[in-house]
């Protein structure tokens, strides 16, 4: 069983004096920078002058410098940038200022594990990786309830690596709901490989599939639309509350028959075989070595994948199917656009 982590035991005492240098502002930035600042610990946030993001952080009191000056102050440097910039903000602006007795902190192992980053022996390596996106993190904090997290420690200079982790970790509010100990590679590889093969990957492929096979057997696009995309979220909701036997329970037994004897055949023992080699080459790097030569060639096949896919039948057609339900916009505004543009 897996060793899991409550609130009795991470004491904030283990980050009394330290400065929190949080590089990033975005989604998991924010969320990180302001619970522990409420927690009451000290946080300074690193930015270049020419992000966008400075004037929130700002905004909520929190002082902003460069990220070499965040670096170069912090006791703990907390890296809360996307993936593929990492290494470069990490040569230049965090490794000199990377003095023994260091805390360098991550919420995802990629670059570690595939060793893109590299830090000296003399400081602390650890992850403390909510699950969940930022905001949900932020929200639920302030409610008191905390998300569930990752906690890894790669190296410990110091021997006090995992209470360090500990203290942060309740200072984000995570020990709340629990904090689960795993290591770098696990949680770097069971990530991509979820959202490669399921949750990302395998979830829009099937869908944009199963939409192309109704509509070219003659069905409208809007109600291939609605059965293949729109009313999963009824089906996740159920897997999210209680599983997929609480799923089962809740939909028709015409449902449940079609999911035990058709399922298997659509993901069939040659789908698991190409999961396997998917698999395969998270563990190898070959992945992580193909996504960073892809920035650093300029993203063009990236760029190119991404307006091909936003040109798919099935955005147009969700595009006029969510005008007829405003309920499901982000904001009131939205809604209310929305709205407008249908009646037209």
């Amino acid at each position: 069983m897996a060793k899991v982590y409550y609130e009795k035991d991470g004491d904030l005492k283990n980050l009394a004096g330290k400065t929190v240098a949080i590089i990033g502002y975005g989604s998991q930035g924010h969320a990180h920078a302001l619970n522990l600042r409420d927690s009451g610990v000290k946080v300074i946030v690193g930015l270049p002058a020419s992000s966008a993001s400075r004037a929130k952080a700002q905004k909520e009191k929190l002082e902003v410098v460069e990220p070499a000056e965040a670096a170069r102050r912090g006791d703990l440097i907390v890296v809360l940038i996307p993936d593929p910039v990492q290494a470069e903000v990490y040569k230049y602006a965090i490794a000199p200022h990377l003095g023994a007795g260091k805390t360098l902190v991550f919420a995802h192992g990629f670059n570690i594990h595939f060793k893109f980053i590299v830090p000296p022996p003399s400081v602390d390596v650890i992850m403390i990786a909510p699950k969940s996106p930022g905001h949900r993190m932020r929200e639920l904090f302030k409610e008191g309830i905390g998300v569930p997290a990752l906690l890894a420690v790669e190296q410990d200079a110091s021997g006090k690596a995992v209470e360090t982790a500990l203290a942060y970790a309740r200072g984000v509010g995570s020990l709340k709901a629990g904090v689960i100990r795993t290591t770098f590679k696990e949680e770097t590889e069971t990530d991509l490989f979820g959202e490669q093969t399921v949750l990302c990957g395998g979830v829009s492929a099937l869908i944009a599939r199963a939409f192309e096979t109704l509509v070219a057997a003659g069905y409208q696009p809007e109600i291939a639309y609605f059965e293949c995309l729109h009313e999963l979220k009824l089906i996740v909701d159920l897997i999210y509350q209680g599983g997929i036997k609480y799923m089962r329970y809740s939909v028709s037994d015409t449902a449940e028959y079609g999911d035990y004897t058709r399922g298997p055949v659509v993901i069939d023992a040659h789908v698991e075989a190409t999961m396997k080699k998917i698999l395969a080459d998270i563990q190898s790097g070959a992945f992580a070595k193909e996504w960073m030569e892809e920035n650093r060639q300029g993203r063009k096949r990236f760029l190119e994948m991404r307006a091909g896919a936003a040109d798919h039948p099935i955005e147009k057609v969700g595009t006029e199917l969510r005008n007829m339900m405003p309920w499901i916009q982000t904001s009131k505004e939205e809604a209310t656009a929305a709205q407008a543009q249908a009646r037209r």
